[in-house]
C-alpha cells in the first residue's frame, strides 16, 4: 500500500511539473477520472497517461471548480465584474482566456495562433471521416507544450491530407504552415557530409548575443550546435544554413540554464533586440557565400596584421619600417674606432660656448647617396681647446653605423632592401584593397535590395516573467486588421504600443523578457487575409466566417448565455431589494447602539458602579471624542466576526466590513484612532491595578497592593493630564496607598529590629523594592499633604533608630538605606513591575461593585 502511495504521489508531481497545474486538488481529481479510462498496471510513471486526456480533464475539473465559487467570488470583490452583460464581446475586440490553474503559458500560445487567420481557417473547417478517425493512435510523449501542439496538429492533419501514407507530408496544411528545413555541413574524415534536416521550432542561444541577427548568425557557425528536440549537441566546426523558410517562422530563446554550482536551472535575464521585420533571404538563405566572404576577409585580415606586428619575439614592428631601418644603418658613415673604446670623460661632453665653437658643414655622410634615401647621420667637428681639455677628443658617429663596408657590400644591400621595402608596400596596398573590396561585398549582401525580396513580419511575443522555477506568461500579438498590436494576458485584452513591448520583452531591465518569437511572410497575404463571401467579396465577421457546425455550437451557447442574464437579473434585483433591508437593518442597529451607549454614558459615575468600564464609546462620549473616531469603532464593533450569530447579524457584519472598507486614508488619521484606544486600554489597566490592590489589601498582602496602587497612580496621572475623565478618581488610590505604605513601613519596622539576621534582611529588601520607590514617586508628583504626613512619619520612624543600640552589621545597613529615605531626588526611580491583570470591562464592573460593597461594609472611606 505504501509503494502505492509513493507512486501515486511521484505521479502527481511529475503532472504539475509538466502541466504547471500547482493546485493538487485538481490534478488529483483528474488523475482519478483519467485512471478510470485507462489502467494504471499497464504502463509505469507519466507515459501511462494520454497526455491530451489529462490536460482536457484537468482544465474540465478546475472549470467545474471555479464555476462552483464564481458567484460567491464575484459577490465578495474579486476584481472581476458582477454583471454577465459585461462580458459580451464588444465589436471588434478580442476577449481573452481564463486562467484555470497555472495556465497562462497555455492561453499565450493558444492565442498567438488562434490569432493568426490561415490557422484558424484550418483549426475551424477541420473534418475528418469516421473511416479514418477509427485509425487513430492514441500517443503518449510529453514534451514542452508548443512542440506537442505542432506535433497534434501535424498528426491530425495528417490523417486528412494523406490517410494511406503516414510518411507523405507534402500535403499536410501544418506542415507547410509552420515547417522548413535547413541544410548542415560538416567535415568527417576529410569529406563534406551534407544533411537536409526539418524544424518547426527553431531554438536560439541568448547567452553571448545582444540581438537576434547575432543569435541567428552564431546559430549558423556555431562550434557546438545544439540539436533540435534533443539534449546533445553537434561537433565543431559544422556550418548550417536555411533551405526552406516556413511561411510561420516560430524562434525558441533559450533563456533557461542549468546553474551547475548551485544545482538548479536560472533564467537568463540579459536584454536582446529583436526587429519587427526580419529579411530572412539576405542573410541565412545566402550564408554559405556569406561565410565564405567572411572567411576570406579573416584570411586578407590576419595577412595584413603579419606585415603590421612582424617578428618572432615579444615584441613586433612594421616591417616596412625595419627595412628602412636596417637601410639607414648600412648607409651611415662607417667608423674604425669601436664605441667601447671611447674613454668616459665628462669634459670631452662640455658643450662648447657659442664665442669659440663653430658648426661644421655636413660632410658626405649626410648628403644623398643617389639612391634616393637621404642619410639622417650628420656629425659635428668639435674644436680643440688645450687649456680645458686634458686630451684632444676622439671622434665618435652620433648614431650606430657599420665599422667598415666597401662599395660592393653598400651597393648590394642598398638595392636588396630597397626592392624589399617596394615590395612589402606594395602588398600592404594589395592586401588593404581586396579587404575593403570583400567588406563592400559583405556589407552588399546585408543592404543589397535585390537580396531583400521575402519580409518576415512579426506577429507575436511570447513573455515570460519570473524565475526559472515559476513566472507568469502573456502574449502580444499583432492585430493586422487594424495595425496595433495587443496585449493577452489571460483574460485581460488591452491595446499595447510597440514601446510597451520592448519594455517587456526585451529583456534586461526586470525579469520578463520574451522567449518565443512568431514572424509571418509578408510577401504571402493569405496568412493574415480574413474569410470574404464568394459572391459580395466582403469580409465575413463574427458568427458568418465559422463553419455551419461551429455556427449551431455558438447560437447554442448564446441562447445559454442570454438565460443565464436573464436570471442574473432576476438574482440581481432580488438581492438589491435583500441589500436594501440589510441596509435597513444595518442602520437601525447602529442606531439603537449608538444611542444606548450615548445614554449610558450620561449616567452619573458612583463609587460601586463607573459606565466607562461597560464599552469604549462610553469613554470616548464622555471625554468628547471626535465623531469619526466614535463612527469608525463602532463599525468594527458590528463588523467583528465573533458577535455574528445569525443570519441578520451577518449580513450586518458584511455591510459594517464594506463601510470599513469605503472609509479613505484622507478621512481617518489612523494615530489619532490607534491613540484613543490606546488611552482606554491604559484605563482599564489602571481600573484592574486599583481593584486588584484593593483585593490584596483586603486579604492582607500589604506588599502587593503596594505594587499595584503604586503602577495604578503613576499610570493615572499620565491619563489625567490629558483630560479629568480620561483616568480614575485619584484620591481612592493615594488614600489606599497611604494605607498600605503606613502598615508596610511598621512592618518593616518591627523586622529591623529582630534579632533574627533573616528578618532584617526582609526588611531591608522591603525598604528598597517597595517603600523608597513609592516614597520617591510620591515626592516627584503634586504631593499632597497627607502624603507628605505618612513621608515625614516613614523618616521619622527610621530616624529614631540612630540613637539606639544595635550591631554593627545592622547600623551598617541602616546607614545604607537611610539616606534614601532622607533625600528622595538623588536616584532614578524603578517599581517592580506588577504580574498580569484581567482586564475585560465586564470582569472590571463585577469586581469594581463587590470591592466597594466590601469596603463600604467594613469601614467609611472619606476621600480627602
Amino acid at each position: 500500500m505504501f509503494a502505492c502511495l509513493f507512486q501515486s504521489q511521484t505521479l502527481l508531481n511529475q503532472l504539475r511539473e509538466i502541466t504547471g497545474i500547482q493546485d493538487l486538488q485538481v490534478l488529483q481529481s483528474a488523475l482519478n477520472v483519467c485512471l478510470v479510462q485507462q489502467h494504471l498496471s499497464m504502463y509505469s510513471g507519466v507515459d501511462c497517461l494520454t497526455y491530451s486526456c489529462f490536460y482536457s480533464r484537468a482544465l474540465e475539473v478546475s472549470a467545474e471548480e471555479n464555476a462552483a465559487c464564481m458567484k460567491r467570488k464575484r459577490c465578495e470583490g474579486s476584481g472581476e465584474s458582477c454583471s454577465p452583460a459585461d462580458w459580451i464581446r464588444q465589436e471588434d475586440c478580442p476577449v481573452g482566456i481564463r486562467n484555470v490553474g497555472n495556465t497562462c503559458w497555455f492561453s499565450a500560445v493558444i492565442q498567438s495562433l488562434f490569432h493568426l487567420p490561415v490557422f484558424r481557417r484550418l483549426v475551424l473547417n477541420y473534418c475528418l471521416s469516421e473511416r479514418v478517425l477509427e485509425k487513430c493512435k492514441s500517443h503518449s510523449d510529453v514534451s514542452e507544450f508548443t512542440h506537442k501542439l505542432l506535433d497534434w496538429l501535424e498528426d491530425a492533419f495528417q490523417l486528412a491530407a494523406n490517410g494511406n501514407n503516414p510518411e507523405d507530408k507534402q500535403n499536410n496544411p501544418m506542415v507547410q504552415l509552420f515547417y522548413g528545413t535547413f541544410v548542415a555541413e560538416r567535415l568527417h574524415e576529410e569529406k563534406i557530409v551534407s544533411n537536409i534536416e526539418q524544424f518547426g521550432q527553431y531554438p536560439l542561444q541568448v547567452n553571448g548575443f545582444n540581438n537576434l541577427d547575432e543569435c541567428l548568425e552564431g546559430a549558423m557557425v556555431e562550434g557546438e550546435i545544439e540539436l533540435l528536440h534533443s539534449d546533445q549537441t553537434m561537433s565543431s566546426g559544422q556550418e548550417r544554413w536555411f533551405s526552406k523558410l516556413p511561411p510561420v517562422l516560430t524562434f525558441e530563446l533559450s533563456r533557461f540554464e542549468f546553474n551547475q554550482s548551485l544545482g538548479r536551472p536560472e533564467k537568463i535575464h540579459k536584454k536582446l533586440e529583436f526587429p519587427q521585420v526580419i529579411y530572412m533571404d539576405s542573410k541565412y538563405l545566402f550564408i554559405g557565400e556569406v561565410k565564405r566572404l567572411k572567411d576570406q576577409l579573416t584570411v586578407l585580415q590576419q595577412k595584413l596584421e603579419g606585415y603590421k606586428n612582424y617578428g618572432s619575439g615579444p615584441a613586433k614592428y612594421p616591417l616596412a619600417d625595419m627595412l628602412q631601418y636596417v637601410l639607414e644603418f648600412a648607409t651611415t658613415k662607417p667608423t674604425n674606432v669601436s664605441p667601447a673604446s671611447v674613454p668616459m670623460n665628462p669634459a670631452a661632453h662640455t658643450e662648447p660656448s657659442s664665442s669659440d665653437s663653430s658648426q661644421t658643414e655636413p660632410d658626405d655622410a649626410g648628403s644623398s647617396d643617389g639612391s634616393g634615401c637621404p642619410q639622417t647621420a650628420t656629425q659635428r667637428t668639435p674644436i680643440h681647446k688645450p687649456f680645458t681639455q686634458c686630451r684632444p677628443p676622439i671622434e665618435v658617429p652620433l648614431q650606430p653605423a657599420p665599422h667598415s663596408v666597401t662599395e660592393e657590400e653598400l651597393y648590394f644591400v642598398r638595392s636588396c632592401l630597397q626592392r624589399w621595402r617596394a615590395e612589402v608596400e606594395n602588398t600592404i596596398n594589395e592586401l588593404k584593397a581586396s579587404i575593403d573590396k570583400v567588406s563592400q561585398a559583405l556589407e552588399g549582401m546585408y543592404s543589397d535590395n535585390s537580396l531583400c525580396q521575402v519580409p518576415y513580419r512579426l506577429h507575436a511575443v511570447l513573455v515570460h516573467e519570473g524565475q526559472a522555477s515559476a513566472g507568469h506568461y502573456w502574449a502580444y500579438i499583432y492585430d493586422h486588421a487594424n495595425k496595433r498590436w495587443l496585449k493577452y494576458n489571460d483574460v485581460m485584452v488591452t491595446e499595447s504600443t510597440w514601446e510597451e513591448l520592448v519594455r517587456d520583452s526585451y529583456g534586461g531591465m526586470t525579469n520578463a523578457s520574451a522567449y518565443c518569437l512568431m514572424y509571418i511572410n509578408g510577401k504571402l497575404p493569405y496568412l493574415i487575409a480574413e474569410d470574404t463571401d464568394n459572391e459580395t467579396g466582403q469580409v465575413l465577421k463574427g458568427m458568418d466566417s465559422l463553419p455551419s457546425i461551429m455556427r449551431c455550437y455558438v447560437r447554442e451557447d448564446n441562447r445559454w448565455f442570454q438565460q443565464e442574464l436573464r436570471e442574473w437579473e432576476e438574482q440581481f434585483c432580488q438581492a438589491q431589494r435583500e441589500e436594501a433591508q440589510v441596509q435597513t437593518h444595518t442602520e437601525k442597529a447602529f442606531h439603537e447602539e449608538y444611542s444606548r451607549l450615548y445614554e449610558l454614558s450620561q449616567e452619573e459615575t458612583t463609587p460601586q458602579q463607573d459606565p466607562r468600564l461597560q464599552h469604549v464609546l462610553v469613554y470616548f462620549f464622555q471625554n468628547q471624542a471626535p465623531n469619526r473616531v466614535i463612527e469608525r469603532t463602532l463599525l468594527e464593533q458590528f463588523a467583528d466576526r465573533n458577535l455574528s450569530f445569525d443570519d441578520r447579524a451577518i449580513s450586518i457584519m458584511r455591510e459594517a466590513r464594506s463601510k470599513i472598507r469605503l472609509i479613505k486614508p484622507e478621512d481617518m488619521d489612523m494615530d489619532e484612532y490607534l491613540q484613543w484606544h490606546d488611552d482606554y486600554s491604559m484605563f482599564k489597566t489602571v481600573f484592574a491595578y486599583l481593584l486588584t490592590g484593593l483585593e490584596q489589601y483586603q486579604n492582607g498582602k500589604i506588599r502587593e497592593a503596594l505594587n499595584y496602587l503604586a503602577h495604578a497612580h503613576q499610570d493615572n496621572s499620565v491619563l489625567l493630564r490629558k483630560g479629568e475623565k480620561k483616568g480614575v478618581d485619584q484620591s481612592l488610590i493615594a488614600l489606599y496607598r497611604r494605607k498600605c505604605l503606613k502598615e508596610l513601613n511598621e512592618n518593616a519596622a518591627t523586622l529591623f529590629k529582630s534579632p533574627d539576621e533573616n528578618d532584617v534582611a526582609e526588611a531591608v529588601t522591603i525598604m528598597n523594592e517597595c517603600i523608597i520607590p513609592c516614597m520617591h514617586l510620591m515626592v516627584r508628583d503634586s504631593v499632597s499633604q497627607e502624603d507628605l504626613d505618612v513621608i515625614e512619619l516613614i523618616r521619622s520612624c527610621w530616624c529614631s533608630y540612630l540613637g539606639q543600640d544595635m550591631d554593627d552589621s545592622v547600623q551598617e545597613k541602616l546607614s545604607e538605606f537611610l539616606p534614601r529615605v532622607l533625600d528622595c531626588s538623588a536616584e532614578m526611580v524603578v517599581l517592580k513591575e506588577p504580574p498580569k491583570v484581567r482586564n475585560s470591562p465586564h470582569d472590571l464592573c463585577s469586581r469594581l461593585t463587590a470591592v466597594m460593597e466590601s469596603i463600604h461594609s467594613t469601614s467609611v472611606v472619606t476621600v480627602k
